[in-house]
């Protein structure tokens, strides 16, 4: 394994009370963590004292379509803060980790989006990130006045010029426009404000934007798009992708091709920052961290977890199917491309039934259960392996896997030299090691 230099990057995402879909009924979690600001401080605290390169909150604006049956076992849809409220109390209660959380470019307008992660940026002293995203779901869309999702190949065209706005409006003045000459009564030079006036296909925005450039010149943008158009995407405009990649050859065939993409469009590859998804359950021995699994898995309702299986095959009902037969063949889902290829691929290689993909996708095999050497063994091999830059570390109960993996796992992978013992910047870019932009002319 060919060794790089540097340290690698880790984002603590933040689902409270877990990831799982049952972390809810672990009897170490809050039940009600999802809208208590207590606790949902902890866990950034829990993550700055182990200098994450920052938390992230993920988002939907709408409950998925299931039963109510379903409905009524879970928490996380039904039941969270928004998350860009809930970054304004997490910057105030924070000094140091990055600060990223969702907007759909689907179901939100550009001046608001730039508007509010300005604000975050300056509220936080540049600590802010946008992940950009096109939406899931026909749930989300019959809440902004649609019948269905808008198609794939549409979202991703509007993506890409909703992007365009944000980052032109956040360049509406220079970095030295306010003078607030309180002698002369200039408050800024107007020779230093530019107005966007943008028109395109889905778009109309005049501009400018009524709050000075951000900190950080453009908040960090993150993307998670695997699809083709997500890849192209995410290659000219994002500073971070996080993947769902599980399969450490892929990993490393993304991270060449998304790296390449990034060249092609006239950018340093490493201003792109590839980390994968990695949800951890550790404890001092092998034993001990699959009894945790284990106790926790037990909680799963079967409902749940078919209900589960059927959202990422695009909202499909299985429940006349067979759950020991083969998974049927399915339309082509207009949520998530990605993950319902990914779960055919997987169904049709190992020859999965239907009860095999529900335990998986339930149990979620980006999952590793092991001691914090093994944990560390997976992070070593994957990023000297060049399949991440770092990882999107995900939780499955809190704050229990996150005390774990702050108080077992950092201390040995800085051991062996691969991440920060502090800070040594100030924003998050500076965690990141990336440069803050020029404003476009």
């Amino acid at each position: 394994m060919s060794r790089r230099t540097g340290q690698l990057h880790l984002n603590a995402f933040l689902k409270p009370p877990g990831e799982y879909l049952a972390a809810w009924r672990h009897p170490d979690t809050e039940a009600g963590a999802g809208v208590d600001i207590r606790e949902v401080l902890s866990f950034a605290r829990t993550a700055e004292r182990a200098a994450f390169d920052a938390v992230f909150l993920a988002d939907l604006v709408g409950v998925p379509f299931a039963s109510e049956d379903v409905l009524s076992r879970v928490s996380v849809v039904n039941d969270s803060f928004e998350p860009t409220t809930l970054l304004a109390a997490l910057a105030a209660g924070t000094s140091r980790i990055g600060l990223i959380a969702t907007a759909s470019t689907s179901y939100n307008e550009p001046y608001h989006v730039a508007r509010t992660f300005a604000s975050l940026d300056h509220i936080s002293g540049g600590r802010a990130g946008w992940n950009v995203v096109t939406s899931l779901n026909d749930a989300e869309a019959q809440n902004f006045g649609l019948a269905a999702h808008l198609d794939h190949a549409t979202r991703y065209d509007r993506a890409e010029e909703f992007h365009d706005v944000v980052t032109g409006l956040w360049d509406s003045f220079e970095d030295d426009a306010f003078r607030h000459d309180q002698s002369s009564g200039v408050y800024f030079d107007p020779a230093k404000l530019h107005a966007l006036n943008h028109e395109g296909r889905h778009l109309k925005v005049a501009g400018p934007l009524n709050i000075a450039r951000p900190p950080q010149g453009h908040p960090v943008v993150v993307q998670a798009g695997a699809s083709e158009a997500g890849k192209n995407l995410a290659s000219r405009v994002a500073d971070v992708i996080f993947s769902g990649i599980r399969d450490l050859g892929r990993a490393q065939e993304f991270y060449a091709e998304i790296k390449e993409r990034a060249a092609a469009h006239g950018r340093d590859p490493d201003h792109l920052k590839v980390l994968p998804a990695l949800s951890v359950v550790t404890a001092p021995t092998e034993s001990e961290a699959r009894d945790k699994l284990a106790r926790l898995t037990e909680l799963l309702p079967p409902q749940v977890a078919l209900a589960d299986l059927s959202y990422w095959l695009g909202g499909f009902d299985l429940s006349a199917s067979p759950l020991d037969g083969p998974l049927p063949e399915l339309p082509v889902s207009n949520q998530s491309h990605t993950a319902q290829q990914q779960i055919y691929e997987d169904a049709r290689r190992d020859n999965l039934t239907i009860r095999d993909l529900v335990r998986r996708v339930a149990n979620d095999d980006r999952t590793i259960t092991g001691t914090p050497q093994q944990i560390a063994d997976h992070i070593e091999e994957w990023f000297h392996g060049r399949a991440a830059d770092g990882f999107n570390v995900i939780f499955p109960y809190l704050p229990g896997t996150l005390d774990d993996f702050a108080e077992l796992v950092i201390p040995e992978l800085r051991r062996r030299g691969l991440f920060r013992t502090h800070y040594t910047g100030r924003t998050l870019r500076d965690h990141l090691g990336l440069p803050r932009p020029s404003r476009r002319s």
